[in-house]
């Protein structure tokens, strides 16, 4: 509307995470996508780097992060002058911001820790709250409240760091493991994303090097049997309301979906899915269901396997800041359902500001 204050989006990206290269490419993308024609007539962003050692830079130096004057690893903390850093607190008067748009991917953003510090602003949060973002960062705590709701899922076991504390408590552990699930299966930290210290185990002797590797990351971890299914996506946006995107499936070259295969490989997606229509509407309805179970709400893409031999529907997992980059999956669902990624943006904030 002509005269209509522009809304000042503050964007949060990079982080104190194993995730920061990938935060910075979905920031590039929804950077973009609000500096288009049609959506400066309504927002300006103001744009916040958090640098791997935690420090929050300016506007200046992140927007040329974003626009790639300057390489993120090129930025070491001695080299940072006082003026480029802020300090969050003090500088949230100063900075005026409207909207938060957080994209911090992985822990000390995802997990509602950023969620948590930007309530104090008393501004409206782009994604859901703490509660949701906290639970939909623990898998297993994750898994636990679906297994209650009776959804179905994969086999799973979950693990705390005193189950591995010692060689003998170890054993105990592989051979539950070995009794309870059937190779191949997946060894995962409980707190992490993108597939990052994620083993395929397809046979005994692997299983103690991929358990200490999840342990690296994090002190709860995941054990979940390994079946042939297809990977299916939903995307989710909406508050009191939420729309489903259309279905869509991720074909990959590798031996199962990891890291690299998420970022770095030729995948094949089909949006829509091809699927029967009885499926595509049973996984809307689980997807709108899980949200709901675990206080989800503004925007998410949940995870599911569809088991090959007999299309049973097992859910795998929410992302609560799904990844925004060229090759991800939920501006393309998107996209495939009638919103571009400048519409994408511009509805988030809109249904940030409806709650």
């Amino acid at each position: 509307m002509i005269g209509e204050k522009k809304k000042r989006i503050g964007l949060i990206f990079g982080g104190y995470s194993n995730e920061h290269e990938v935060s910075i490419s979905s920031a590039k993308t929804v950077f973009q996508a609000f500096n288009s024609e049609i959506n400066k007539k309504r927002f300006k962003v103001k744009s916040f780097y958090i640098d791997k050692y935690g420090d929050w830079l300016d506007n200046d130096l992140s927007e040329k992060i974003l626009n790639d004057e300057i390489k993120s690893n090129n930025i070491k903390k001695q080299e940072i002058v006082n003026q480029q850093k802020i300090n969050f607190l003090d500088g949230i008067e100063f900075q005026n911001i409207d909207v938060w748009f957080p994209l911090l991917h992985g822990l000390n953003g995802e997990d509602g820790s950023i969620h948590g510090l930007l309530q104090y602003t008393r501004k409206p949060i782009v994604g859901c709250g703490i509660l949701g973002s906290a639970i939909g960062m623990d898998k297993i705590m994750m898994k636990t409240i679906f297994s209650n709701l009776k959804i179905p899922q994969v086999n799973y076991l979950a693990f705390q760091n005193e189950d591995l504390d010692d060689r003998e408590v170890k054993k105990k552990v592989i051979n539950e493991i070995l009794k309870k699930l059937n190779f191949p299966f997946f060894v995962k930290p409980s707190n992490s994303g993108s597939s990052l210290g994620i083993s395929k185990v397809i046979n005994e002797s692997e299983i103690l090097q991929s358990l200490e590797k999840a342990q690296k990351i994090d002190s709860r971890i995941l054990v979940e049997e390994g079946l042939e299914v297809r990977e299916i996506e939903c995307g989710i946006i909406g508050n009191s309301e939420l729309l489903t995107s259309e279905i869509g499936e991720i074909k990959y070259e590798s031996d199962w979906y990891d890291y690299d295969s998420k970022y770095y490989s030729n995948n094949k997606i089909i949006i829509p899915a091809e699927i029967d229509s009885k499926i595509t509407k049973e996984i809307k309805k689980i997807a709108i269901q899980s949200c709901r179970a675990l206080n989800i709400f503004g925007f998410a893409r949940v995870d599911f396997f569809l088991e090959k031999s007999s299309n049973k529907i097992l859910l795998n997992e929410i992302n609560t800041i799904p990844g925004f980059t060229t090759n991800s999956m939920f501006p393309m669902l998107w996209k495939a359902s009638g919103l571009n990624i400048e519409q994408l943006v511009a509805k988030l904030v809109d249904i940030s500001l409806d709650l």
